[in-house]
């Protein structure tokens, strides 16, 4: 049959994958999903020791630690070039540092934490890109995943900045998309609440009433967003690029955030 696959090769063979955020959660889901299809992955946090700890359980002949704050354009250059002297290359990025230190109307928000919000959200973002660009897929081409939210999709309230740094976010994907191809593919996905760490205030003690305003009537888990991010960077979605993909139990079909 035309375009059917003829090899049971990982996808992502021979490939190196650049995961921000990826001592846990959402991140870590990524990195495992991007391991089991073949990859290398440098993974990049905050602690050392959490990224050790990851490392192990991926395996250290598929995966590297690099500590460092999302927002250092320095660390993000180390990160790149220990990417493509470890492993060989730097074929694929995903943007997942995501930060949200405040909770409460926009009225009141405190403009320094909006600041560093859209540091890390947005211009750190388009940062990674930029070293990624420059020292590898500029010559030989990759993918690039950003972790967006339905949070950017519509109002928000009590986390409203955070929502625009994600719809900011979104635009930034659409850009890159228009100025990168035809060689490098730039999507974004946009997760409703999934039970990590990070979203724990949204749901925490409530679990049932906030999943009973899902379609599907389960908040995500980190393997939910971790399937579809492989699938974008992977050549299955050879001909998708600047789209936001809504990963989020049919929660926005109902008018929910």
């Amino acid at each position: 049959m035309t375009g059917a696959r003829t090899t049971s090769r990982p996808r992502f063979a021979g490939r190196t994958a650049i995961v921000t955020g990826a001592s846990r959660g959402i991140g870590l889901a990524i990195a495992e999903r991007l391991v089991a299809d073949g990859a290398n992955v440098v993974l990049t946090a905050r602690k050392q020791d959490a990224l050790d700890q990851a490392v192990a359980q991926l395996g250290p002949e598929h995966a590297l630690g690099v500590a460092g704050h999302a927002d250092d354009a320095d660390h993000q250059a180390e990160v790149v070039a220990r990417a493509v002297d470890t492993f060989g290359s730097a074929d694929l990025l995903v943007n997942n540092t995501g930060i949200n230190p405040t909770y409460g109307p926009m009225v009141e928000l405190d403009l320094a934490a909006a600041r560093k919000i859209f540091e890390v959200n947005c211009l750190a973002a388009l940062s990674w890109v930029q070293h990624v660009h420059r020292i590898w897929m500029k010559e030989h081409g990759g993918a690039v995943v950003n972790v967006s939210s339905v949070a950017g999709v519509r109002p928000a309230p009590g986390i409203g900045f955070y929502g625009a740094s994600k719809a900011m976010l979104t635009q930034i994907t659409q850009q890159l998309a228009v100025e990168l191809g035809p060689d490098i593919r730039v999507n974004a996905v946009a997760p409703a609440v999934v039970k990590t760490k990070f979203a724990t205030a949204l749901y925490e003690g409530r679990e049932d009433q906030v999943a009973a305003a899902y379609p599907l009537k389960r908040l995500g888990v980190a393997e939910d967003v971790g399937g579809v991010v492989a699938f974008l960077l992977s050549e299955d979605a050879a001909w998708i690029t600047g789209q936001l993909l809504l990963v989020d139990g049919g929660l926005t079909l109902t008018g929910g955030v």
